[in-house]
């Protein structure tokens, strides 16, 4: 498989990473799909959720994929009085990427990126490498470095 554009990204930036395949099911590109194929901790593969607020217009936000995004924590976060997800059909037209595919790393332009603190609390995490069918595991820490993140507590509970 050719490289993305977000691994060309991580190899740039000297970011050590690797990559793990997947099969697709194209009825269910759930995080919790991914993970169970992956056969990883749910809280370890973050999925990457693309909104836009009032204020700031498109940002990013990855999240555990068990867990719900908080869209409140995430408007404060941000310097938004709300967000709202995009709607699936403008994702590939801002993003670049497809549903199920959607990586933090390589859009067509760089939106304002969160992540939930929890993904600190490992050694490395999975998001999608921009394709579906892999995710790159890598350290949360590099991951908040390239991409210029901001962390916070992002989950509704």
């Amino acid at each position: 498989m050719k490289k993305t554009n977000a691994a060309r990204i991580l190899d740039k930036n000297k970011i050590k990473y690797s990559i793990v395949d997947y099969e697709v099911d194209e009825n269910d590109l759930s995080a919790l799909s991914v993970g169970i194929k992956l056969g990883q901790d749910i809280r370890k593969v973050f999925k990457t959720l693309v909104l836009t607020g009032d204020k700031t217009g498109v940002i990013v936000a990855c999240v555990p994929g068990d867990g719900e995004l908080d869209l409140k924590a995430l408007a404060s976060l941000s310097g938004n009085k709300k967000v709202a997800m995009i709607n699936l059909k403008d994702l590939q037209k801002l993003t670049g990427y497809i549903r199920g595919g959607c990586s933090p790393l390589g859009m067509k332009k760089s939106y304002p990126t969160y992540i939930d603190r929890s993904a600190l609390n490992f050694d490395n995490i999975f998001v999608s490498a921009g394709v579906r069918g892999q995710q790159f595991e890598l350290s949360p820490i590099d991951l908040i470095k390239v991409t210029d993140m901001k962390v916070g507590d992002l989950m509704a509970y």
